[in-house]
């Protein structure tokens, strides 16, 4: 199979943000639903993050770990990755599911297939280099009948034939696969460093509030090989790509807006996450931090204080009108990195009126500068969110 575009997605806090939208999106398998539940209303689904909270102290299991946490009330897998033809010609892609828990009773305990008790979405994103073109997919649907689902014990996901799903049981090598209209993917990943905790003694913090934390961990580096589909053409495809894997309960805080999230892979086999939580007032929140992780996989945690990062230039999306940073200099001085950031296309912005209803940038980045005096290269990926106006309960 193959594919088209995602969120903190992208991340995190994005589904909860856009809950209340989520209703709207999702009205017509509503009432599909009430053709077997005939009890329920559309008022009667309850989207608030209700699910366990991200606590200090989680022990992580793997591989068990990378698949689905259904007491959670939010969770996304997100893939990103840097793919060449043999040719030289060059892309980005991004593949992204999420599941959002219903908080209601009645649906939880029904005994009916048709009962709404997760809601899946998916984002689909191709950067074709070359001709400087961006694509995006989206899907919307429901865990029932076998249209949508996520494995508990296992790194199993799929939307209709858009899916992820490890090779073999021990899951060094993942496969997968989307495709929409004109374009489509189909990949295997294979992992070449362990999983990256994120955060501190199990948490990932996003803000000082009760509930404010997640758990999240990173695949930063998987060999990629595969093919990419362009209308009739199918391209054969390496390089490498990055996952990310978050779940918890939370949202945004009343006083933050959004964040920039940076995924940096460098050719020293080095790699960087950075999320900057921004705040109303346009400063970033305290909680705000990283995750350096070096060549033998060994990570180290960023605080906020150990992080620069500088906007260098800014880009007006022709479609939402939002102005978003284009260009940026990003600093951790306790190792002398020192790196420039550039989006390899301007225009990478997903409007997802069909799914999450949330509106952000997120693409692919060129990344060069220096490292302990050394000069360092490397590719990422960046994502930019609330940039229209915050993200938060009652919609974007």
């Amino acid at each position: 199979m193959l594919r088209s575009m995602k969120p903190f997605s992208r991340r995190f806090f994005c589904i909860a943000g856009m809950a209340i939208y989520f209703m709207l999106a999702t009205f017509c398998c509503v009432i599909n639903a009430q053709a077997v539940v005939a009890e329920e209303t559309l008022g009667s689904y309850d989207f608030d993050n209700g699910g366990a909270q991200a606590r200090p102290g989680y022990v992580y299991a793997f591989p068990r770990d990378h698949g689905s946490h259904n007491q959670f009330g939010l969770e996304w897998w997100y893939f990103t990755g840097h793919l060449a033809s043999d040719s030289g010609r060059e892309f980005g892609y991004e593949l992204t599911f999420f599941r959002k828990a219903m908080d209601n009773p009645q649906v939880r305990n029904s005994a009916s297939p048709w009962a709404i008790k997760h809601l899946y979405f998916a984002h689909l994103a191709l950067t074709d280099i070359g001709t400087q073109t961006f694509r995006f997919a989206e899907k919307l649907s429901r865990a029932g009948l076998g249209k949508a689902g996520a494995h508990s014990d296992q790194l199993k996901v799929w939307i209709d034939r858009w899916s992820l799903s490890p090779v073999a049981p021990d899951h060094q090598v993942l496969h997968l696969q989307a495709a929409e209209g004109d374009f489509g993917l189909e990949l295997l990943l294979t992992l070449k460093k362990p999983p990256v905790i994120h955060g501190e003694d199990g948490v990932s913090r996003k803000g000082a509030g009760e509930g404010q934390a997640s758990h999240y961990y990173s695949l930063t580096r998987l060999g990629t090989k595969g093919k990419i589909r362009l209308g009739a053409e199918i391209i054969d495809v390496a390089g490498l790509s990055w996952m990310d894997h978050e779940f918890g309960s939370g949202e945004l805080g009343d006083d933050q807006v959004g964040w920039d999230w940076f995924s940096l892979q460098f050719d020293s086999n080095m790699e960087v996450m950075v999320y900057l939580l921004r705040k109303k007032d346009g400063s970033m929140d305290p909680t705000s931090s990283g995750t350096l992780i070096f060549p033998d996989g060994g990570p180290r945690h960023l605080r906020l204080r150990d992080i620069r990062v500088e906007t260098q230039d800014y880009w007006t999306s022709p479609h939402s009108k939002a102005r978003y940073p284009a260009a940026w200099v990003l600093e951790v001085p306790s190792v002398q990195l020192r790196v420039q950031i550039k989006p390899v296309l301007a225009d990478q912005e997903l409007q997802t009126l069909k799914s999450t209803q949330v509106t952000y940038w997120e693409g692919a980045v060129d990344v060069s500068g220096e490292h302990g005096g050394t000069p360092i290269s490397g590719q990422g990926y960046v994502e930019l969110t609330g940039y229209i106006r915050a993200l938060k309960m009652d919609g974007e």
